[in-house]
């Protein structure tokens, strides 16, 4: 029977079509899982014949089938943005669960980070100091061995650059499982889902800014690079940013106290959550004027986060070694780092030994950073700038001008800007650095070259739309906290 042009007119809508992206987006996100068994990042033993190496053609295949499931993923979620962004409604939370539900028994996807959260956690309970070494001193025998082994060759011998809530939360998986592979990993993959949790609570509870809430959980957590590296992946940034965003929130509306408490157990799981205090402390002058409006806002964060800092240290048992190993991965080079890519190529010109002249572009590239901190919150303290949005943007900077860049960095300040500011010019850029990065780690956690350059055919085709579709900031919605954004723009 022949198919009519109206009929092929009509499928063609409808693959286009909110509920077109939903189902691509889904077939995407199993085609990834699915490719993840054969060609993820399994461990070196303990698989327990689920997540083992199922020999080169195989493997190859997984791989393919799991690029091919992130282009569907990837494309899908640029076209719902799209919708979102001209203003069609649609059920974004369902759409987050059809997308989420087929990493949930995968195995650990573009990383092998995960193993060294075991093993750092095993590390504790063994009663190994986590912060003097790495996961290799676990012996054959240990609890943790098996993560031990899959542990990333940088990270054998690296400290834990972690704060005690996360280290506890690894701690009390590893006793829960008995550091067995598969069911440890699901134990983390449950905290990333309650990392996941948090940050859609928040971002719904700060509005979204010009577009409402649907557009800012589609930026934040709908996104591809969320989905593959904090879902997938498990990295504990999501369970920083949840904490921080959540933290942010409350202090919006008005309860700063146990903000900052929120802000203060982010900061015990990764330190550039501290950022959050310099923004929150701006709201509280700005509140209470004057002053002593500014003293309360320098003095008082700090203090309470402090607390909350020495509070879970001390329950942790883990001792304030975290407060030494916070540079231990800034020795790490990665490509993505614009400072140690220019520090070292000035150091290879210059000098015999290029590592004191790649320290010194690092170090000046953090005070730049802080130099920028320091100006988005004097604009959010005069009113010109929303301080979340302001946030939001310093936590970008930071990951710019940092000495060690992972792709899923972007995600500090890209989750915090969609919270206020989605539809802005800033948000656009995020989504489309965001579309981009998700190719930088292949499903086994390597960085192989053909990464950087399907990340730079994207941010090439992303600027052209760019300058094709300009998203125009729409009047606020439902008098949200995040109108405030919306009028800064």
């Amino acid at each position: 029977m022949r198919i009519s042009a109206l009929q092929r007119g009509e499928e063609a809508k409808w693959v286009f079509s909110a509920s077109g992206c939903r189902w691509l987006g889904a077939a995407g996100s199993l085609a990834v899982a699915v490719g993840g068994w054969a060609a993820g990042t399994l461990p070196v033993r303990g698989g327990w014949g689920l997540w083992e190496p199922r020999g080169s053609a195989l493997t190859l295949a997984g791989a393919l089938l799991a690029y091919l499931g992130l282009t569907l993923l990837v494309a899908a979620w640029w076209r719902y943005g799209v919708l979102l962004a001209r203003g069609v409604r649609d059920g974004v939370l369902r759409t987050l669960a059809l997308w989420t539900a087929p990493l949930l028994l995968a195995p650990p996807l573009y990383s092998a980070d995960v193993y060294s959260y075991i093993a750092q956690g095993a590390m504790v309970l063994e009663g190994h100091d986590v912060y003097g070494g790495g996961p290799s001193v676990l012996g054959p025998g240990d609890l943790g061995a098996d993560a031990a082994a899959s542990v990333g060759g940088h990270w054998t011998d690296t400290p834990a650059p972690y704060g005690p809530v996360f280290l506890l939360l690894a701690e009390v998986v590893v006793k829960a499982t008995g550091g067995a592979i598969v069911p440890a990993v699901l134990g983390m993959r449950l905290i990333a889902l309650g990392a996941l949790a948090l940050i859609v609570w928040a971002v719904r509870g700060l509005g979204g800014g010009a577009g409402g809430r649907d557009g800012a959980v589609w930026l934040a957590a709908l996104n591809p690079l969320l989905l593959i590296h904090v879902v997938a992946g498990m990295h504990n940034d999501g369970l920083m940013i949840g904490l921080m965003l959540g933290g942010v929130l409350l202090a919006v509306r008005g309860r700063w106290v146990l903000g900052c408490v929120l802000v203060g157990l982010a900061m015990m799981v990764k330190s550039p959550a501290a950022v959050a205090l310099l923004f929150i402390g701006v709201m509280i002058a700005r509140r209470d004027g004057g002053a002593r409006g500014v003293v309360k806002g320098l003095v008082l964060p700090g203090l309470v986060a402090g607390a909350v800092a020495v509070g879970a240290t001390l329950a942790a048992g883990t001792g304030f070694g975290w407060l030494r190993t916070q540079s231990v991965a800034g020795a790490i080079h990665t490509a993505l780092s614009v400072t140690s890519d220019l520090g070292l190529g000035l150091g290879l010109l210059v000098a015999d030994d290029p590592d004191p002249v790649k320290g010194v572009v690092q170090k000046l590239g953090l005070a730049v950073a802080v130099a920028v901190i320091l100006v988005l919150a004097w604009r959010a303290w005069r009113g010109v700038l929303d301080p979340v949005l302001g946030l939001g943007l310093s936590l970008v900077a930071l990951v710019a001008l940092s000495p060690m860049v992972q792709p899923w960095y972007l995600l500090w300040g890209t989750v915090v800007v969609a919270a206020v500011a989605w539809r802005s010019r800033a948000g656009q850029v995020l989504m489309v650095l965001s579309a981009a990065l998700v190719y930088e780690t292949a499903p086994s956690g390597r960085t192989p070259w053909y990464g950087f350059v399907l990340a730079g055919f994207v941010v090439a085709v992303g600027l052209v739309w760019m300058r094709r579709e300009r998203w125009a900031a729409a009047a606020p919605v439902d008098g949200h906290p995040g109108s405030e954004s919306a009028r800064a723009r």
